[in-house]
């Protein structure tokens, strides 16, 4: 059912409501007429004493009427009251019945004794007394049946339907998405936009011999907007537009699947020319007979379904697929040759003037000041998706519902971009060892980040105070949108990121498992440096290529495929590039000593620093720029309750 049709389904009349009250209303009649006993039983009389009373004047309010049941035309049943002499004056008179039958000579001598006044004839109605005297129990008996019948249809209805095909029909009764609400992927828009022409315009393209792409899959990182531009495809197609989701065609039972795939593309034909558009196909559309004891029957069964409907032996004119997913290594590879899925569009990140419209596509529903800079909020925002940048704004309007303001301002959006990014800001109590310990291990971080920066990752900020699960954390951001990293780059992070354990150790004389999130970055990116990007002396050889099993645990799956007497150089060389950015971190750190203690006496007072001020103590010695907001006040320098151990102290960006 299309979802045009849905407002009249909604009106249509309910009969049940009314059938329950129905229901009620006959089984009170019923039990009535049936069940309540009678105040006073009739007495039962001959019709000889009937008359004899009659001739006494003791019957009143008699009546007469025919009686088929005696099998004779002169059979009566008599009723009406009894006067009996002796009886109190305000006593009731006793009721009889009397039945039998009467001549015509009795007949007329009992309305004769009693009176015109007191008698009464009832003529002979038996179809239509017969029938009301069953009335209630007809439609008692009826309506049981109408339920039983409308129960067994409904399930009838229920097993046909099961295979039937769960895709919705875009109503044009909606607010429609069109290629205007869409922004950061220009190119993507482009590629989809011959789908729209070709459909409003098919002569355009077929007079050149030109066939448009079956299918289109669009393949991008989550939240990019391919859902969203699928919608805005809908939008402005002036055709049927089929909507489905790839877990809708999977079921427990084998055949089900296959059968709502037939039934999409059957309804698709019907309106064609029409799309169907299949979000996160790999659902059903991932690779076939794999994974421990073979494959899936049902989803197998689904796909081969699917497969064949889209270019098999009838042909699929006139229906044109789009699928949206952000796995496409995981698809069969029949669903991606040419004659099904042609085309692949990659929705990919935004670059900063796709992120700036895209913040201008989102900004219009929301109330921001003077303040509020699109092109700076897209400058700070590197590798964010269009999802990302949407969730980035709602969270500075909550945060500025929070404060009571009447528009959104550029300190919400910041504060709101740290949070996303960093995690919220937490307030905790510290003794004096401890926040001495973590303001040294961040303004390590600070220094080194600030001393070796070439540019591409400036200090956005450093604080001792907990953000997610870290103590503290020196905060980078990169300055533009890095699409590779160098191997001097690369160096430096590893530098930075151990200049942390570095600081700790210099006025603590120990080291703690604060910098343990630290290592493993440093150790990771060590690794990809040596085994993916042959930036070590091993040479341009890709030791970490495995083969892996699909679907199976992906350290399951690998085999290795070099020698243990290789593994053994790997690990010395990850080991060689850690140790000697070690060393370089503390020679920059002894070098500049005096560095290093004024931004950690400035964290403790101050708890956050803003890398201006850090880069100010580094090059003169002393802060410059005023610092917002007052020294920590006494109460968060008491003792903590409860110890954070192993938690990570700091932040560094890690290479793609």
């Amino acid at each position: 059912m299309s979802q045009d049709d849905e407002p009249e389904s909604n009106n249509r009349f309910n009969p049940k409501p009314l059938l329950i009250w129905l229901l009620l209303v006959t089984a009170t009649i019923a039990l009535v007429q049936y069940s309540a006993p009678s105040v006073r039983e009739p007495q039962k009389l001959e019709n000889s004493q009937v008359l004899a009373y009659a001739q006494e004047r003791k019957i009143k309010n008699a009546k007469v009427q025919p009686d088929r049941s005696g099998g004779t035309d002169n059979w009566y049943t008599i009723t009406g009251e009894l006067v009996v002499k002796g009886e109190e004056k305000d006593a009731a008179p006793s009721e009889f019945i009397a039945s039998g039958k009467l001549t015509d000579a009795d007949y007329a001598s009992l309305r004769a004794a009693v009176g015109s006044d007191n008698f009464k004839e009832i003529k002979a109605d038996t179809a239509s007394s017969t029938f009301f005297g069953l009335l209630p129990s007809l439609i008692f008996y009826a309506a049981i049946f109408y339920l039983m019948w409308r129960m067994l249809r409904s399930s009838q209805r229920g097993a046909m339907q099961f295979g039937k095909s769960k895709a919705k029909l875009s109503g044009k009764d909606k607010e429609a998405v069109t290629f205007k609400d869409v922004a950061g992927c220009d190119e993507s828009k482009e590629e989809v936009r011959e789908v729209v022409e070709f459909l409003r315009d098919p002569k355009k393209f077929t007079k050149l011999g030109a066939r448009i792409p079956r299918g289109i899959l669009m393949v991008g990182p989550p939240g990019t907007g391919k859902t969203l531009l699928a919608r805005a495809i809908a939008g402005e197609a002036e055709v049927p537009f089929f909507s489905i989701s790839g877990s809708d065609f999977v079921e427990m039972f084998v055949g089900v699947g296959a059968s709502r795939v037939r039934d999409t593309f059957e309804q698709a034909r019907k309106a064609a020319p029409s799309i169907i558009f299949i979000d996160e196909i790999d659902a059903v559309g991932r690779q076939r007979g794999a994974g421990v004891g073979g494959g899936h029957d049902e989803r197998e069964q689904t796909l081969n379904a699917l497969l064949v409907e889209m270019d098999g032996f009838d042909g699929n004119e006139g229906v044109i697929v789009i699928a949206a997913t952000n796995r496409s290594d995981v698809l069969d590879s029949a669903l991606l040759r040419p004659g099904r899925f042609d085309r692949q569009v990659h929705v990919d990140l935004p670059d900063l003037r796709g992120r700036e419209a895209v913040l201008a596509v989102h900004a219009k529903r929301f109330q921001l000041g003077a303040s509020v800079d699109l092109s700076r909020i897209a400058r700070m925002t590197s590798g964010m998706a269009g999802a990302d940048l949407s969730n980035l704004l709602n969270e500075s309007a909550l945060h500025a519902a929070r404060k009571n303001r009447e528009k959104v301002e550029m300190s919400d959006v910041e504060e709101a971009r740290d949070k996303i990014a960093f995690g919220r800001e937490r307030k905790r109590l510290f003794d004096e060892k401890d926040r001495k310990a973590t303001a040294y291990h961040e303004a390590g971080h600070a220094v080194v980040q600030v001393l070796i920066d070439d540019g591409s990752f400036p200090l956005h900020k450093v604080t001792i105070l907990p953000r997610g699960r870290a103590l503290g954390m020196a905060m980078y951001l990169p300055s533009k949108d890095l699409l590779g990293y160098s191997k001097a780059q690369l160096l430096d992070l590893i530098c930075s990121a151990m200049a942390g354990r570095v600081g700790e150790r210099v006025i603590t004389g120990d080291i703690s498992s604060g910098a343990s999130s630290d290592i493993k970055q440093a150790t990771r990116i060590a690794r990809q440096m040596v085994c993916d990007w042959g930036m070590s002396d091993l040479g341009p050889v890709a030791w970490g290529e495995n083969s892996e099993t699909v679907f199976l645990g992906r350290e399951i799956g690998r085999t290795q495929t070099h020698s243990d007497e290789t593994a053994k150089r790997i690990d010395a060389a990850v080991t060689a590039i850690i140790a000697e950015q070690t060393a370089r971190a503390e020679r920059l750190i002894s070098e500049n000593a005096q560095a290093h203690r004024a931004v950690a006496e400035a964290l403790v007072e101050y708890e956050t620093l803003e890398g201006i001020h850090v880069t100010e103590i580094v090059r003169t010695g002393s802060i410059q720029t005023p610092i917002v907001g007052n020294p920590v006040p006494p109460l968060a320098r008491e003792p903590r309750t409860d110890a954070a151990t192993g938690s990570d102290p700091s932040t560094v960006p890690t290479p793609a």
